[in-house]
């Protein structure tokens, strides 16, 4: 399978939720007992070596070294999305997970509900999702439908429509730690592409903040900041928090809630008496179509 660079990091997000499995429930942050199954074998080794506390804080601690915070923010996202998933899911007609990578969100949900998730994501990344759901389900589940889409040159619509998506579903949006990966150009025929959803549909997405992109505030991060934005031009776009209403109002969307890191590390963190802090660079949004 071709190596992309891209495609690569959707193991970090779910070896991060594989690893807080192993904290006792009351100070786990996700819960998530398919995201071990879905890593290959390398790594599901490596999760298994976290399961005592000393070496778990050891790795946590040497994952902090090059992005101070991320270990938090990665966690708090998850939550805030979950628990916005959960209070919509009386009202949605359909999901959509944009830039999918391996997130067993889709499997897990099919225990709760009966309603077409369509999961999308590049061309690799997908098929290394449906060798990864039959080698743990078996099979695809009938709800669940992959679909290969390269944002920065595809139609989003036409792609989620040959796939049995239809404008008429209220339809709750997913995009987790994707838009950084893309071009504003793609950013923006993405959220075009969005722009034909019906009233009352959701959309929950995460950013990484415009000064970190243009170099002016690096948020303690400068091994990051030089991995994604110099050597390898991984991180292409970012907001300002102030900008948020207005970029996404031109497509038809309004700003619900706006979550920085604080408040997130407050809300979900702190309860479980973990000391972690979370960096400024990533913020959490939720809107409606209007």
């Amino acid at each position: 399978m071709t190596r992309n660079p891209v495609a690569q990091t959707a193991f970090g997000p779910m070896v991060l939720a594989a690893v807080e499995q192993n904290e006792p429930p009351g100070r786990r942050l996700v819960d998530d007992d398919l995201a071990e199954l879905f890593l290959p074998r390398p790594l599901r080794w490596l999760v298994g070596a976290t399961r005592p506390a000393t070496v778990r804080r050891l790795f946590i601690r040497s994952l902090e070294w090059s992005g101070p915070g991320l270990w938090a923010n990665l966690v708090c996202r998850k939550r805030f999305i979950g628990d916005k998933l959960a209070e919509a899911l009386d009202d949605i007609d359909a999901v959509v997970i944009l830039g999918a990578g391996l997130d067993t969100l889709p499997y897990t949900l099919t225990r709760r509900v009966r309603i077409p998730v369509f999961e999308v994501d590049l061309p690799v990344n997908i098929a290394r999702k449906a060798k990864t759901v039959r080698r743990v389900l078996g099979e695809l589940p009938l709800s669940v439908r992959l679909v290969a889409v390269d944002f920065e040159h595809d139609d989003l619509l036409t792609a989620l429509a040959e796939h049995g998506y239809r404008t008429d579903y209220r339809v709750f949006f997913i995009c987790e730690g994707v838009t950084q990966y893309l071009t504003e150009a793609a950013v923006r025929r993405t959220l075009e592409g969005l722009r034909a959803a019906a009233a009352g549909s959701r959309i929950v997405f995460t950013y990484v903040r415009k000064d970190f992109i243009d170099g002016t505030n690096r948020y303690g991060t400068r091994t990051l900041y030089r991995s994604v934005r110099q050597r390898r031009q991984l991180w292409h776009f970012g907001l300002h928090p102030d900008d948020v209403a207005g970029f996404i109002a031109d497509y038809g969307w309004l700003l619900v809630e706006q979550a920085g890191p604080d408040e997130l590390v407050e809300r979900f963190v702190k309860p479980t008496g973990r000391e972690l802090k979370a960096s400024q660079l990533e913020w959490s949004a939720y809107a409606e179509k209007t």
